[in-house]
């Protein structure tokens, strides 16, 4: 799949990720960050794994935000 095409489609399932933690309120609490700005550092994060060709195989952003929410080995600290 085209990188840009994932990359779309990740921003939009974290805007969406962020937006329902937002209304739970519950990464503030453990993160110290807004939602909104933990979602962002992951999503510039992912973005970059991307680029790299680390989620090449992957057939959807839904997939690769999914992998990260279960490993987040997958992408660099």
């Amino acid at each position: 799949m085209n990188r840009e095409k994932l990359i779309d489609q990740v921003k939009d399932e974290y805007a969406r990720t962020a937006s329902s933690a937002s209304q739970q309120n519950h990464i503030q609490s453990t993160t110290k960050l807004t939602p909104e700005a933990y979602y962002e550092k992951l999503l510039s994060k992912t973005i970059d794994e991307i680029n790299q060709g680390t989620f090449d195989d992957f057939k959807s952003g839904e997939q690769i935000v999914s992998a990260i929410a279960n490993d987040k080995t997958l992408i660099s600290n």
